[in-house]
């Protein structure tokens, strides 16, 4: 990184500053900047800049340090590396962590990296190909494998060959349940992105979610069909923690079926058959998580949410808990 002088400080709140790198464009052929926002993340931080700054495709990589207490940020300066910047928040939260970090971001492309997971090789160049591939596109996407704490790999994604997830006009399809899961395997279109306003930082829980819908609700998605990160699942991880239950992710859902922009785009009268869709699927999603995490008494209890809100749909959770339980 590079030093702090009196002239790389930006005028901001104070408890908003930002240590850019040296200042020069970005390198023509670099059109991606990585965001990170991190908070106590001394354990895992190290390794995931590693890996952004790995890919040769990204021109900077934007470390926001929401509040951390540990030595997360001295972790962060003593990378010497140009392309890397660092900026100190006051514990917004991860919403506002990204939009901060988007809104100095010089990018075409951003890449929302979260500080405990990590990209794999090629990860950025094997996304703009798909890029290059669908002009039209607003958001590029492809898919993850997942990790223990100690980044061991627990996924077994690579056995679903040819798995294949929807390109082009995407909307009907993300409503009814986020098949994105993690922003960092997706690259979003960064005048797109600010066009619709960044992450809605009233909510907690699925705000990614959210946010990919209204992209959605613009522009065309596009599918890469590779592994391109490893996202690491452990209890200190905000969907994984062990308090988490599918009533946390219900403001997510009143907000997408509120949200004008959203709504004005799906079919008539597919609102309500799509909300259901969506809750069914985070009831699900509670479920697998329970059952990665040893916790098959509240897993059958959130199966039994999915069979009282709707029986045609129970096979199908309990088929998708039963994958979670081998790593798919």
């Amino acid at each position: 990184m590079a030093q702090i002088t009196a002239e790389d400080v930006l005028d901001l709140p104070a408890t908003r500053r930002i240590v850019p790198a040296a200042r020069q464009p970005l390198p023509s052929s670099s059109t991606v900047s990585v965001v990170i926002p991190a908070k106590n993340v001394a354990a895992y931080v190290g390794e995931t800049l590693a890996s952004a700054l790995a890919q040769g495709d990204v021109g900077e990589v934007i470390v926001v340090d929401d509040g951390s207490t540990d030595n997360t940020a001295a972790i962060v300066r003593g990378i010497r590396d140009p392309r890397l910047r660092l900026i100190t928040n006051d514990s917004a939260g991860v919403s506002a962590a990204r939009n901060l970090g988007a809104r100095y971001a010089r990018g075409e492309w951003l890449l929302f990296l979260d500080a405990d997971d990590r990209l794999r090789p090629g990860a950025v160049a094997a996304l703009l190909e798909a890029a290059r591939g669908a002009p039209r596109a607003v958001l590029v996407y492809g898919d993850y494998n997942t990790i223990d704490s100690e980044g061991h790999q627990i996924g077994r994604r690579g056995l679903l060959k040819g798995r294949r997830k929807p390109s082009g006009d995407v909307l009907t399809r993300l409503a009814a349940g986020n098949f994105i899961v993690n922003g960092g395997i997706a690259l979003a279109r960064a005048e797109a992105f600010r066009a619709i306003g960044g992450f809605d930082t009233s909510l907690r829980y699925c705000e990614d979610w959210h946010c990919w819908c209204r992209l959605a609700a613009i522009g065309e998605f596009e599918f890469a069909p590779k592994l391109l990160l490893d996202y690491r699942l452990h209890t200190a991880n905000t969907m994984n923690a062990a308090v988490r239950t599918p009533k946390d992710f219900f403001p997510a859902i009143a907000r997408v079926f509120d949200d004008g922009l959203i709504l004005a785009r799906l079919p008539e009268g597919t609102a309500a058959g799509l909300r259901l869709a969506a809750e069914l699927h985070l009831i699900t999603y509670s479920a697998m998580q329970a059952v990665r995490f040893g916790r098959y008494r509240q897993a059958f209890g959130y199966l039994g949410m999915v069979g009282r809100r709707s029986l045609k749909a129970l096979p199908r959770a309990a088929a998708r808990t039963a994958l979670a339980r081998f790593g798919i």
